[in-house]
């Protein structure tokens, strides 16, 4: 596959709307695609496309590269601009899982390598918890935007919370507050306590808190407001922890809570993160680490597999969910040499040939 067939492969696959909930069609793409091309390929339960050049798929690989095939809503007309290809997707992260496929099509490693291109990752990511506890690697790559020189090692955790109060309505001379007011203080609260521990902390130290959504609604006898918030957890801070200080703060509202997941930063001293270190050199790159604010499948199959695990993948991961979301052609194409120069050292056996 040369370069142009390679943009060719990336911009097919941002031409296959994929919403969370509604990958169905693009699965069922790559694993043809994949198949016509000499890799054993399937779409398993829950819709996660698992593809391996071994057969049968080894269950405790080499490597495993766990990608995300879904994206957030809203379909970006593919076009290929000024060195640039836009559409959604085109950075988190289909550009990612790209350009792996690329290089592990180039390369055929003869160890065993298995791709999962997992359903459901900007939702409750289903794909990757159906599939973490059936396999075993030795080493995990999660596919997301770093672009080409970064490596990205650590993701923030997470606590979505939603409020909901209904009250009886009052007249507005009342003194009480009114429903939204009662949220909107809600809100103010929550601000002021994060603040408060954010203080001396460093961006990754800190929590994040991001009001998402607010609707209120009158009617004839009652008012009632309806708010998404979304955290984002440092490490040590556990999930536990916030639910705690919200219920405290909700005066009356009713909460609910999902995501909860917890902060994973993995280690940088091993054989893995010294492949792609030497790999980004090799091309001319200054590697460069990186600690994100999000979260991503990483957090949970690091704690799961207990092994070196990183996250890479080209694409500038400020353009995430953005109308304008795009990836640079040229960031593109060196992400694929560099995972082709990992899975070569991969191949020239093991971990061995990677110290």
């Amino acid at each position: 596959m040369n370069e142009r067939e390679a943009v060719e492969f990336l911009k097919g696959i941002l031409n296959i709307y994929s919403p969370s909930g509604e990958e169905g069609p693009l699965a069922r793409y790559l694993a043809e695609s994949l198949e016509k091309r000499g890799l054993r390929a399937y779409v398993d339960d829950v819709g996660n496309v698992i593809a391996a050049f071994s057969r049968p798929i080894p269950d405790e690989p080499e490597l495993i590269f766990l990608g995300h095939i879904d994206t957030v809503p809203g379909f970006i007309p593919v076009r290929e601009e000024g060195g640039k290809i836009f559409g959604r997707g085109a950075a988190d992260a289909k550009g990612p899982i790209a350009a792996f496929l690329v290089a592990m099509l180039r390369v055929k490693p003869e160890i065993p390598i298995v791709f999962v291109g997992a359903v459901g990752e900007e939702a409750e990511s289903i794909g990757a918890k159906y599939a973490i506890p059936r396999f075993k690697p030795k080493n995990a790559v999660v596919g997301e935007p770093g672009q080409w020189e970064g490596i990205t090692l650590g993701y923030k955790g997470r606590l979505i919370i939603r409020y909901n109060l209904s009250k009886p309505k009052a007249h507005t001379a009342a003194p009480s507050p009114t429903a939204p007011e009662e949220a909107f203080l809600f809100w103010q609260e929550l601000k002021a306590w994060a603040e408060g521990f954010n203080q001396a902390r460093s961006p990754f130290e800190r929590v994040d808190i991001c009001l998402t959504e607010i609707c209120s609604q009158n009617e004839a006898f009652s008012s009632s407001v309806e708010m998404g918030l979304e955290l984002r957890l440092p490490p040590g801070l556990e999930p536990s922890a916030l639910t705690t200080t919200a219920l405290s703060l909700a005066k009356g509202a009713t909460l609910e809570f999902s995501g909860e997941e917890k902060a994973f930063v993995a280690q940088r001293n091993n054989p893995l993160v010294r492949a792609f270190l030497r790999a980004i050199r090799a091309e001319g790159g200054t590697p460069r680490f990186k600690l994100k604010s999000g979260t991503s499948d990483m957090n949970l199959a690091g704690p799961a597999w207990q092994c070196p695990i990183l996250a890479y993948g080209p694409g500038d991961s400020s353009l995430d969910h953005t109308p304008w979301e795009h990836i640079e052609v040229e960031d593109y194409l060196k992400a694929v040499k560099v995972w082709e120069r990992v899975l070569t050292l991969l191949s020239g056996g093991g971990n061995e040939a990677l110290d």
